[in-house]
This record gives C-alpha cells, sequence and structure tokens, in this order.
C-alpha cells in the first residue's frame, strides 16, 4: 500500500512493516488505519521530516547504550547479591534480591498494561496475548520492548528517507521504555544505593563489586531522569530538542539533589535500621494521598492508575515528580520543604547517636557535604529553571503558530501517555482548547 505524505515521500518503508522484522507485511500506515485514526491525524505527530542518517545513528547508539547499562546494572545486583551469600549474609542477599524482584515485578505490570491499552494491530508481531502474557510473567517484557527498539532503529537507520509513521512508531516505542526506565531506577537503583551506603558504614569499607554498584546505581539514576525529561521535552513539536548545556544543568541538579537525600536515609538505617520501614511507609501513604488528590488520569484503568499513583508516590520519597497540570512552582517548594526537613530530621538523629567522633573520621563531613550538595543542587535548578527550561520559550504555541490549530500536546504527539505528563510539566506550552483526536497514534 503507499500513501503520499505531506511532504511528497510516497509509501510506507519497509523497515518496520517488512525487512524480516516481526509482524511483516503491515506497514506502520495500515496499522494507524487499523487503530482508528487517518493518516493524516497522525502525521502531525513530533517526528520531523528529513529526519538525517546521523540522527537515526545517533538514536540507536542511545538505544543500544540503554539497553547496556539495563542489563550491566542487573549483572552487578546478581553479582552483590552472590557475594553476600558467599560471605554468610544472607539478610542483605535477600534485602538486594527483593529490591530486584519488586522493581522487575512491577516493571512488567506497566508494560503489560500499556500493550493492553495500545490499540490494536498498533504493535507488530503478536497482539497481547499468550505469547506477550508469558514474556511478561518471565519478567522479560522490558527487555523485549528494548530489542524491538533495537530492531525498528537499525531498520530505521538502513532507509534513505523512513516515512513519518515509522518515525512516529520509533518515536512511541522509545518514549515507553524512557518512562519505563525511570520506574525501575526508583524502584531498584535508590533501594539498593541505601543499603550499599548502610553496610558500607556499618562495616567501614567497600568491597570492589559495591564501588561497581553504586557507580551503576547513581549514572541509571541521573541517566534515567534525564532521558525522560528529553523525551517531555520532545513533545513540544515545534521546538528544539534538549540540548546539551540543558541536558547537563538538569543532570547536575538532580543528581546533587538525590545525594543527599540517599545519604540521610542511609545514615538513619545504621541507627535505627527496623524504624526505616516504618518511616518510608508513613511517607509514602501520605504522598500517595497527595497524588491522589491531584486526580490522575494516566493508565487505562482504575486499577493500574492505582499502581501508576503508587509508583509516583514512591518517586516522590526520593525525588520531585509532577503530575497534575498547572504551574507547579508552589507544588515543588512544598515538596521540596517536606523532603529537606524530613532528611535534616534522619540526619540530625544520626548525628546525636554518633557525636562526639572519637579519632580521626571522614564521618564529621558528612552531613556539611550534604548541605553543600544540596545548596548547589538547588542554584543549579534555580539557573535551568529561569533560562533553559522549555516553558520559557513556548509562548508560540499558545499562540497557534504553525498548523497547530488549538491542538494540545496530546494530539501533536503519538504518545499520548507521555504528552499527558507534559501537558502538566510544560503547561504553557498546551493551547486552551483541542478539538480531540482519536486513539493514541
Amino acid at each position: 500500500m503507499e500513501w503520499k505524505g505531506r511532504h511528497g515521500r510516497g509509501g510506507v518503508s519497509q523497515g518496520i512493516g517488512g525487512n524480516g522484522m516481526e509482524g511483516a507485511g503491515t506497514p506502520l500506515t495500515d496499522r494507524v488505519r487499523i487503530a482508528g485514526v487517518a493518516p493524516e491525524e497522525a502525521g502531525r505527530s513530533g517526528a520531523m521530516p528529513g529526519y538525517p542518517r546521523a540522527c537515526r545513528l545517533r538514536d540507536l547508539l542511545l538505544t543500544a547504550l540503554g539497553t547496556g547499562a539495563f542489563l550491566l546494572d542487573l549483572g552487578a545486583d546478581l553479582w552483590a547479591a552472590g557475594q553476600y551469600a558467599l560471605q554468610g549474609r544472607l539478610v542483605w542477599t535477600a534485602l538486594q534480591l527483593a529490591s530486584l524482584g519488586l522493581a522487575s515485578a512491577v516493571l512488567q505490570l506497566f508494560s503489560w498494561s500499556w500493550y493492553r491499552g495500545d490499540p490494536a494491530g498498533l504493535h507488530p508481531g503478536p497482539s497481547p496475548g499468550r505469547w506477550l502474557a508469558l514474556l511478561h510473567f518471565l519478567h522479560l517484557g522490558y527487555l523485549h520492548r528494548c530489542v524491538r527498539a533495537l530492531r525498528v532503529g537499525f531498520s530505521l537507520w538502513r532507509q534513505d528517507e523512513p516515512a513519518e509513521f515509522d518515525l512516529d512508531y520509533a518515536n512511541f516505542i522509545s518514549m515507553d521504555i524512557s518512562m519505563l526506565r525511570l520506574f525501575e531506577t526508583f524502584l531498584e537503583a535508590t533501594p539498593q544505593l541505601i543499603l550499599v551506603l548502610h553496610i558500607s558504614l556499618c562495616t567501614g569499607r567497600v568491597e570492589p563489586f559495591q564501588w561497581l554498584g553504586m557507580g551503576t546505581s547513581f549514572l541509571c539514576t541521573a541517566w534515567a531522569l534525564l532521558d525522560y525529561h528529553r523525551a517531555l521535552r520532545s513533545c513540544l513539536p515545534t521546538k528544539p530538542p534538549l540540548g546539551y548545556v540543558s541536558s547537563v544543568v538538569y543532570f547536575l541538579w538532580n543528581l546533587l539533589l538525590l545525594c543527599p537525600r540517599i545519604l540521610a536515609l542511609a545514615l538513619f538505617t545504621t541507627v535505627f535500621p527496623r524504624y526505616v520501614v516504618g518511616h518510608f511507609l508513613t511517607l509514602w501513604l501520605v504522598l500517595l494521598l497527595w497524588v491522589w488528590l491531584q486526580n490522575t488520569d494516566f493508565m487505562p484503568g482504575p486499577t493500574s492508575e492505582w499502581l501508576f499513583r503508587g509508583t509516583v508516590a514512591l518517586i516522590l520519597y526520593f525525588s520531585w515528580f509532577n503530575v497534575s497540570e498547572g504551574r507547579t512552582r508552589n507544588r515543588s517548594i512544598i515538596h521540596s520543604s517536606f523532603l529537606l526537613m524530613d532528611s535534616a530530621l534522619l540526619g540530625g538523629t544520626w548525628l546525636a547517636h554518633n557525636a562526639p567522633f572519637l579519632g580521626p573520621s571522614p564521618l564529621p563531613w558528612l552531613l556539611p557535604g550534604a548541605g553543600l550538595c544540596f545548596l548547589l543542587g538547588l542554584a543549579l535548578r534555580g539557573v535551568y529553571y529561569q533560562w533553559l527550561h522549555p516553558s520559557r520559550q513556548a509562548a508560540a504555541l499558545d499562540e497557534g503558530d504553525g498548523d497547530g490549530r488549538g491542538l494540545t500536546l496530546q494530539d501533536w504527539h503519538p504518545n499520548r501517555r507521555i504528552a499527558k505528563l507534559a501537558q502538566s510539566f510544560f503547561p504553557r506550552a498546551v493551547p486552551a482548547k483541542s478539538r480531540g483526536v482519536n486513539g493514541i497514534l
């Protein structure tokens, strides 16, 4: 089937519908029609005409690096669990494996729920039936998405001029992966960081596998936040992607604000290891109530929506995450102040049980270092939101520039899940009225 697009490109390329990939013989144009959306509507998404091959190669390499980082982090976690078991530290082994298993289970639930909620015929390969259910039951759903993204990206890179719909589909699946990676990071990497820091503070030494675990966890956490933010920014169809300077500043301020929070929790666990569970559950319930009061509407069903709210509440336990429309400054200030006071209480409790320090020790410098880290993070955050945040540059969308004609971000972008959050994150980039468009693509 051939279709002449807005920019004169004939036909849907072979890369996603053909070329030996699963679901061959079903071009993306046909899958869009199956989903109940006209190609003219899908063509208004974020994919840009004439997407250079160098950019497609960059996207492919980033996807490969992200998949490799996930596998490296998984290997480091299993190695650490094995080392704890060999040392006879069965409690540490159980905690390491529990965080890994819980994060993977939640990830599979999100992935399966999204597959079930997507229009029939949108994805190549088997429908969300027994085969995909088995993959998710075996905890391979996220890896299946990564492999699909690599195959689609490689196919696009080989083409001279890929069709818009193919680019849209690649964008669609990469954004789902960004969201899942963010969830996996806060469900697994941050609890494991607290565990490793707790063990290091209690034993007074750091093993090589612990250095590897801390390094991969910190890098994966910061990268997941940056990757998710870049995905949100790509939902602004008329604006350039996040630049290198903006990316570095965003990466640094998130890392600098996250480190003191994790350190405060790790210090508290050395004094009251059992009470940290009650502390987490109490704050998590408060944050879950706060998320519920914001009337989130992200998942396809009410049951899965509570899974999303619970996950967001866990993220808020460590870092800021916006899920509702409107100006976020007041909510962000309330949340940051709440975490600052809580972290100060945790750090103060540790200090009260350990002061005075006898002999030379780096421990007295931990709290001042964490305070300095927090102040630097706040300063970089202010710089970012003052000069680098896209809402400062998006006023033209409110005036209906280009061919927007009153579309919301959800109308513009192929992945409405991410577009919903982008609409909350960049409120000034969303026109006041919308005419509504069917489906996800």
